[in-house]
């Protein structure tokens, strides 16, 4: 293992040069709206707070999973679903009960405010920032900074869903010696919330539509939250998730528009569907993956952690271009990294 304070002092150079550079996106897990508990559960912690939401009938049938071995909720919703075509209500009832609970939750916006304040700073046109997450952090704090964002949705109080807004190029028109020219406005963030949100909603009437966060839920619709379980990687290829899952994987492996560098914030690299993407992008000699968290488990520090254009930051192991050593104090934290972007 290398001496720790070069090896660190190294580790932490690269991390600043990497998030320094150009054509950098953003994919936030649910370690960046953690918040050191002031914001919103990690993944592990759903079931404890949800499960009081859950009737009885489902509830019982997933805590006996889970009491029988099962790795959390996801995995007790896949030992649920026999795969079939038509699914068990457990995982809609989870969706609903974390939108509940997620709907009565204040957290703070000032890390995320940060956090797009430094993005919309940068020299680049557009800023992809990707989010498995489905609380409105993002959107809130963007407000709260009075950073531009778009999310795919166009409206106010019953905003509807149009592909092409992420095509879309704000600007200003300029006059010079040669006369009128398209002046691109910069630091605009673009949102992909790879697995839905609070507020998205489908109805057979009006399609796909955002209002309020915190909003009840209107009658005769479906929620668009993608739910923890397996059967979330065939759910990304209907709408409005195919779109965003369709830049996600073009902006890292085949184009038009590459970015070089994808950081992962709070994310434990547990998705597959969410992996073989990023693994594609690996195939790359010009791209380089950062990977921020608190934890990982061991199986995922050593699959990405053999690659020389992937860094890890974690508060026991980290990893630089292949090489690894101790854990981090703090980079890995959201909080802390907000300065770093």
């Amino acid at each position: 293992m290398p001496d720790r304070q070069n090896f660190l002092d190294r580790l932490e150079k690269k991390v600043h040069q990497q998030l320094g550079s150009q054509r950098v996106a953003y994919l936030l897990g649910a370690g960046s709206s953690y918040l050191g508990g002031k914001g919103y559960p990690l993944a592990g912690q759903l079931w404890e707070k949800i499960q009081d939401d859950v009737p009885g009938l489902q509830r019982v049938e997933i805590q006996a999973k889970l009491d029988g071995g099962a790795d959390g909720i996801e995995q007790a919703l896949d030992l649920l679903d026999d795969g079939g075509a038509d699914d068990t209500p457990h995982r809609h009832i989870v969706t609903e009960a974390i939108a509940d609970h997620f709907c009565s939750l204040n957290a703070p916006l000032d890390n995320h405010a940060k956090f797009l304040l430094r993005l919309a700073a940068r020299q680049d046109s557009l800023v992809p920032v990707f989010s498995l997450n489905y609380d409105p952090l993002v959107e809130r704090g963007a407000e709260e900074a009075g950073v531009r964002v778009i999310d795919g949705f166009v409206g106010m109080e019953n905003a509807f869903f149009d592909p092409n807004s992420f095509q879309q190029h704000l600007g200003l028109m300029r006059r010079g010696w040669r006369g009128q020219y398209f002046q691109p406005i910069h630091g605009i963030v673009q949102l992909f919330k790879l697995h839905g949100s609070l507020g998205w909603f489908e109805s057979q009437e009006n399609g796909i539509r955002r209002t309020a966060f915190n909003m009840p839920k209107p009658n005769g619709v479906r929620r668009l939250m993608i739910p923890p379980q397996r059967r979330k990687a065939n759910d990304t290829m209907t709408a409005p998730y195919a779109t965003m899952w369709s830049e996600f994987r073009s902006m890292l492996s085949h184009g038009p528009r590459l970015i070089n560098r994808l950081a992962c914030l709070g994310y434990g690299m547990r998705d597959e569907h969410v992996n073989a993407a990023i693994e594609n992008g690996l195939a790359r000699t010009d791209f380089t993956l950062l990977i921020f968290s608190r934890s990982l488990s061991n199986d995922a520090f050593n699959r990405w952690a053999k690659h020389k254009n992937v860094v890890i930051v974690s508060s026991t192991r980290c990893s630089l271009n292949g090489a690894v050593g101790g854990g981090h104090p703090r980079l890995w934290d959201f909080q802390n990294l907000c300065k770093e972007v």
